[in-house]
């Protein structure tokens, strides 16, 4: 029984669930006197620490302009509507559904295009490809924290006369040549959830060079009311609360050891896990730097021995968390299938949401946890016809 995986009966590697994120987040201690005085001023919103972490984001991104909001979802959605998309706009569907759901709130329809197998970003072969005389944008994103090729796809923006945005939700920590990602392209927007390596609790940035984009976000967030109480074109409450900038204003102190420690994982997981057969990587081009906000595993079923839900299952049994990011991918789900290509397969999305698997991963995991994540799935490699037989008794039986 020594080696065989829990799901065999053994005991499980951990004994307690490692789940798939941790947030890492300050101590009450280091919040205590700030958190006190927003509390006895009543100065909730729209006060100081707002603007101390507005001015601290913009001059880590190195943009003019850091717009703190109250998510990303509704960062995108002022972004959109406050650069006066119309029409079409290409995105890719292997990504989190706010990045589709944002369009279609702001009047627009998402146009699919394809992601490359391996960096898992938008291909920009595939954008050009699905540019039409109505395509008004282009929407990349950093996927799990990879920078998206923003060179070809600046350059393919440029020479069709098209705004370029980023969705950033996973961006905090990832360098595009060197660089934080968020100078680059008309604006990218972060989202500060407690997933990611800068944590507010909610909320999101739009960050951009372009004055009168900054203007009109500003002034989209305060239900689009510049202050005379006329509302300049119909905004909503995007607002980010006090304490939600305190955080994140602490949180982005440590950001820096934060993407460097999951870094450092990350080469962890792809040292004991690279000799595994059917099992690959991301990858992230020389130069830049992911945020590794995930670190995912591609599954190839016929090479590991089981599929990506197969793995899955036989990891929860070893107390370990995964998630299937992004499955099913957007234009699949029921919201968005009536904008579905309707003549073409999108063949690397379908391919990586059916075999994309996102192991535990935060800014201050133990080295051990990293490795014996990895033994534990190596085990179920190992053992990976009796895990089959295990996980369908039924077939098992009736072939007896």
């Amino acid at each position: 029984m020594n080696n065989k995986p829990a799901i065999l009966g053994n005991a499980p590697i951990f004994s307690s669930r490692i789940p798939i994120v941790r947030p890492a987040l300050p101590a009450f201690a280091d919040l205590a006197a700030d958190a006190e005085e927003l509390l006895t001023t009543g100065m909730v919103t729209k006060g100081r620490n707002l603007l101390t972490f507005e001015a601290a984001v913009g001059e880590h991104l190195g943009v003019r302009h850091a717009i703190a909001v109250s998510s990303c979802t509704t960062g995108l959605m002022l972004t959109y509507k406050c650069l006066g998309l119309t029409g079409e706009v290409i995105i890719p569907s292997f990504t989190f559904m706010a990045t589709a759901s944002a369009l279609v709130w702001a009047g627009l329809k998402p146009v699919f295009a394809d992601v490359d197998f391996h960096t898992t970003n938008l291909d920009p072969a595939a954008a050009e490809a699905a540019i039409t005389p109505d395509t008004s944008a282009i929407v990349a994103v950093h996927n799990f924290g990879s920078p998206a090729d923003l060179e070809a796809l600046q350059s393919l923006a440029e020479r069709k006369g098209l705004k370029l945005i980023c969705d950033a939700a996973h961006g905090f920590g990832a360098q595009y040549k060197g660089r934080p990602v968020g100078a680059q392209c008309d604006a990218h927007v972060f989202s500060l959830s407690p997933t990611k390596l800068v944590i507010a609790g909610e909320g999101g940035i739009v960050a951009t060079n372009d004055d009168e984009l900054a203007g009109r976000v500003r002034i989209g967030r305060e239900y689009g009311n510049s202050g005379r109480y006329d509302s300049a074109f119909p905004g909503i409450n995007a607002r980010m609360a006090e304490f939600n900038a305190l955080m994140g204003a602490h949180s982005l102190r440590k950001l820096e050891s934060a993407a460097r420690r999951r870094n450092e994982i990350a080469s962890l997981y792809r040292e004991a896990l690279g000799a595994l057969p059917g099992s690959g990587f991301q990858q992230t081009r020389e130069g830049d730097r992911s945020s590794y906000k995930d670190f995912s595993i591609t599954v190839d079923a016929e090479a590991f021995g089981l599929t990506r839900d197969e793995l899955a299952r036989a990891l929860e049994s070893e107390n370990i968390d995964t998630r299937a990011y992004y499955d099913p991918p957007v234009h699949r789900q029921a919201a968005y299938a009536e904008f579905a290509p309707k003549c073409e397969r999108l063949h690397n999305t379908d391919l990586l949401a059916a075999g994309s698997l996102s192991l535990p991963i935060w800014s201050n995991m133990d080295d051990e946890i990293a490795l014996r994540v990895c033994e534990g799935v190596g085990r179920i490699h190992e053992f990976a016809p009796e895990v089959t037989r295990a996980l369908y008794p039924h077939v098992a039986d009736s072939a007896v």
